[in-house]
């Protein structure tokens, strides 16, 4: 289901494995600067970026297709076009419990597969805001 409740928020921000795609090794970058904040908050980051051997002192995989340990939810931080490629991924596992696209990337039909798949969809929201208001 595809969620904006406070409750449905902190749900998802109880899982502890987080695979991010297009995590970013850049610092500075959204996409390094959340998934930092989130691994120096206790949670255990999944970098997923095809053109990096290691973000955070872990192995980047090229896919979430590669990721071999147990991911609960998916971050997205790559264009809004790109989210249906990363819902079909997700949907090849069956370990998945949650989908979050980060602030300004969201696709609706998307995010409603993945939904009636029985995943929780979080759309357009920053993970770090979210913790910040929620968590921290």
């Amino acid at each position: 289901m595809t969620v904006d409740s406070t409750d449905d928020i902190e749900a998802v921000l109880a899982y502890d494995t987080i695979a991010v795609v297009g995590c970013s090794s850049t610092p500075g970058k959204a996409a390094h600067n959340v998934p930092k904040y989130m691994l120096e908050h206790g949670y255990d980051i999944v970098p997923v970026n095809p053109f990096a051997d290691d973000i955070f002192g872990r192995e980047a995989y090229d896919s979430l297709a590669a990721v071999d340990e147990s991911i609960d939810v998916v971050c997205v931080f790559r264009p809004s076009e790109e989210v249906s490629d990363v819902v079909d991924a997700v949907l090849e596992r069956g370990d998945v419990n949650a989908i979050w696209t980060q602030s300004g990337i969201r696709d609706d039909d998307a995010a409603a597969r993945a939904a009636a798949d029985g995943r929780t969809v979080v759309q357009d929201r920053c993970m770090k805001v979210e913790h910040r208001r929620l968590i921290a």
